[in-house]
């Protein structure tokens, strides 16, 4: 258990620190002899009441803490998991590869698609080779021509979404970065064939944006979707990013908050805990979501997708007249 400590969140302390009684107790049961079954029980069965109590009422800021865990899955943790026969493409004929934006060629059963997602990297050395999954503009680039691609063959595309946000940096700006992702949004719009977008962690910016137009969004269950991070918007209203708890609630970036408002289409169930405690459960849910709305676009024309995807951000947004 000690070796997991750096990876518990703070509001799961008090869980963390009944299996560490119950662990205790059964090794020295174990190494005394001595029957402590009922005694075990009656923690076990405190700890699973509290494990639930804490889940199921999880604030939006508790949240995003999930969706920003060390151990949650990757878009190549779900490649692996829903696709099979993966190729990864590379480059965006302009400028080099980015290697924070993944995209590449798969099969989801039998049907042929287009995968696309930022990857954030496990380790240092991989978060840093990643730039910890902020694409630059070539990564936009690289997934706007993988789409034009599978616009070409006719294959559906299914955005995988886990970003923080836009690359704030300098370099990031001076080679296009507004006008890239303003480019994919406008050119995802217009694409004839089926696009599902899932966010699978963080939502965040316009780095979601430039592959986040889809005939369907979806949500996973702790992930967060947002138009600025809770820090950043916590220094801009207060001036201070400790506030992040009240920014995250103000924000509404919660996968019930979004679904109430249209912004999303289903939000997909998690393991107790978050995805990151069962990366199976978590890649089958996915994988069955996708399936359940990949199938009836795929009956639809090309204008009937077309119309489909306009109509439904043009709802996005309501207000009231006197």
């Amino acid at each position: 258990m000690a070796s997991n400590t750096g990876l518990v969140l703070e509001f799961e302390k008090p869980v963390l620190e009944l299996e560490k009684q119950i662990e205790e107790l059964k090794q020295f049961s174990q190494e005394k002899g001595i029957d402590m079954t009922v005694q075990i029980a009656v923690l076990e069965e405190k700890a699973n009441s509290l494990r639930l109590s804490i889940y199921n009422n999880l604030s939006p800021w508790q949240r995003v803490q999930i969706a920003r865990h060390a151990k949650r899955p990757t878009l190549l943790d779900y490649v692996g998991l829903i696709f099979t026969d993966f190729i990864e493409m590379h480059g965006d004929r302009l400028f080099r590869d980015d290697p924070a934006m993944i995209g590449g060629l798969a099969y989801l059963d039998s049907i042929p698609v287009t995968v696309i997602g930022q990857q954030k990297g496990r380790d240092t050395k991989e978060k840093i080779y990643r730039n910890f999954g902020q694409p630059h503009p070539e990564g936009y680039r690289k997934a706007l021509r993988l789409m034009h691609q599978a616009e070409k063959f006719h294959r559906p595309i299914i955005c995988l979404v886990d970003v923080v946000g836009a690359y704030p940096g300098i370099e990031a700006e001076e080679r296009g970065q507004g006008e890239a992702i303003a480019r994919n949004i406008r050119e995802m719009a217009n694409l004839t064939v089926p696009i599902i977008v899932v966010i699978t962690g963080e939502g965040g910016s316009g780095g979601a944006l430039a592959v986040g137009v889809g005939n369907r969004v979806l949500m996973m269950e702790n992930a967060y979707y947002s138009v600025i991070s809770p820090e950043g918007c916590a220094s801009i209203l207060w001036k201070d990013a400790s506030k992040a708890s009240d920014a995250a609630d103000a924000l509404k970036l919660s996968a019930n908050d979004l679904l109430k408002f249209g912004i999303i289409d289903e939000i997909i169930p998690e393991p107790l805990g978050g995805a990151h405690k069962n990366p199976n459960e978590a890649g089958m849910n996915l994988k069955k979501a996708i399936n359940s709305h990949l199938k009836p676009l795929l009956n639809l024309s090309s204008s009937e997708l077309l119309d489909n995807r306009y109509n439904r951000f043009r709802h996005y947004g309501v207000y009231l007249e006197d």
